[in-house]
């Protein structure tokens, strides 16, 4: 699999929207004292399991897998984290947001289409 540093930096920028979106959820989604602990503590779980299950040897990423899985159980991980995001917008109350970032993951996923085959034959 060649690495596109455009798409790279295209998926890291998707990766923090979605790990922020979590963040916005726990904000508008829940009163106070919750809404500040879950603003700080849903996106560090979010970043926390993106960061840690891993497939060995992944050219995006440093090569080492803190936790190693299978292709498809990071795919999964990846579409549930990026996917997450925009249900977690569209919970929060911000539905347009959350169609235009549905709109974005799906024209990513359709250019970056060599990832996905990647991690299910990993």
């Amino acid at each position: 699999m060649s690495l596109n540093p455009a798409m790279l930096a295209i998926r890291f920028l998707l990766e923090l929207a979605a790990i922020t979106s979590f963040g916005v959820y726990g904000w508008r989604a829940f009163d106070s004292p919750w809404k500040f602990l879950l603003v700080a503590v849903l996106p560090l779980i979010t970043a926390a399991l993106w960061g840690t299950f891993a497939v060995p040897d992944d050219p995006s990423r440093s090569g080492a897998a803190p936790v190693s899985v299978p292709g498809a159980v990071r795919l999964a991980l990846e579409l549930a984290i990026l996917f997450g995001g925009t249900a977690a917008l569209w919970a929060a109350g911000l539905p347009r947001l959350a169609l235009i970032s549905t709109a974005i993951l799906i024209a990513y996923h359709a250019l970056a289409y060599d990832r996905p085959l990647w991690l299910l034959r990993a």
